[in-house]
């Protein structure tokens, strides 16, 4: 959800689910069959979230009453598209949407790894310090997301950049092989349009589970046409 490759006007979160839909610890469980322990590594981590978040500025402020919906089912939809992925890259991890979630969800299956990619020293800071009191499946690297050569499963990214520059900072991971899953809102299909001067892409939209306007980019491949 941060600005790791990406100056911070690019970083607009993606809206949550409809106000009118209550959405709580308990509406969470039931969508996503998340069992009693990786429930309460979800509030540990809304309990870190809220602590750190006292001392800077990791997510806005409606962020931490709309936990469950906005931000921990937005990012938990992503698993039904890749059921089988065991390794995963977020892209400008910042406050750990939806790395964090991913690993905590993916803990306990063999071989399961998340990589949080941040630039931004303070939020790799605050993402240690999650992986290690929750003893996560997870490495923190303070890195431009291009700039790391990581064989993964699933690349991700939300919020991080419009989409022919995202394309761009995921091009070393989805070069060898790695399906793109970039979580996005109601303007992809704009944002797709000056991408497509730079990428010849095989990709799907899928409706958001946790918002009605939002979308999910499945990039099956993607092929670099000229430089941007």
């Amino acid at each position: 959800m941060s600005d790791a490759s990406a100056p911070p006007e690019a970083a607009a979160e993606p809206a949550g689910p409809a106000q009118s839909t209550v959405f709580d610890a308990a509406e969470f469980q039931r969508r996503t069959g998340a069992g009693p322990e990786q429930m309460r590594a979800l509030d540990r981590f809304l309990a870190l979230l809220t602590d750190w978040n006292g001392r800077m500025n990791l997510v806005g402020p409606s962020a931490l009453a709309e936990f469950w919906g906005r931000h921990a089912y937005d990012s938990a939809q992503l698993l039904a598209l890749a059921p089988d992925a065991l390794t995963w890259a977020d892209l400008g991890a910042g406050a750990g949407f939806p790395g964090l979630v991913l690993a905590i969800l993916l803990k306990g299956r063999p071989s399961a790894h998340v990589h949080l990619v941040e630039s931004q020293t303070k939020r790799t800071n605050f993402l240690n310090a999650v992986v290690a009191a929750l003893d996560l499946p997870a490495t923190v690297h303070n890195a431009r997301a291009e700039s790391l050569t990581l064989k993964v499963d699933v690349v991700t990214a939300r919020a991080l950049a419009p989409m022919d520059r995202l394309l761009g900072y995921a091009w070393p991971y989805l070069k060898a092989g790695a399906l793109g899953l970039f979580l996005k809102g109601q303007d992809v299909e704009i944002e797709l349009q000056p991408a497509a001067r730079y990428w010849k892409l095989d990709l799907q939209l899928t409706p958001s589970l946790s918002h009605s306007q939002g979308r999910v980019v499945q990039v099956k491949r993607a092929v670099r046409v000229k430089p941007r």
